[in-house]
């Protein structure tokens, strides 16, 4: 689920971006991560068990997404670092969102 939630996003922004590669997009910082952020906070209230991960997936998808889109380049090992940086805060707004869920709804044995 996270998996196909995360690539239909990054296709979706990519294929909007011209180039291929949201990190260049001017609306990147005020419309683009936000939404991500937005979306791995669901994703970590959704599924709290390991909550920090969902972020850090949704974040990392990005690079295949681009890779494919824009092609292999000499940049993507850059991108991969620069996709891990923007996952930190993902990561954290995920294990908070999951942490918040299992205070308000105890999580069931199993």
């Amino acid at each position: 689920m996270t998996l196909k939630v995360g690539v239909v996003f990054w296709v979706v922004v990519a294929w909007r971006t011209p180039g291929g590669e949201p990190w260049d997009s001017p609306s990147f910082w005020a419309v683009v991560y936000p939404i991500a952020l937005v979306i791995a906070a669901v994703l970590g209230a959704c599924f709290p068990r390991h909550a920090w991960l969902w972020g850090l997936l949704l974040m990392a998808l990005l690079v295949p997404v681009v890779a494919v889109v824009s092609g292999f380049g000499p940049l993507l090992l850059a991108g991969l670092a620069y996709a891990l940086l923007l996952a930190v805060p993902a990561m954290a707004i995920a294990a908070a969102a999951g942490a918040l869920r299992r205070r308000l709804v105890p999580l069931r044995n199993g």
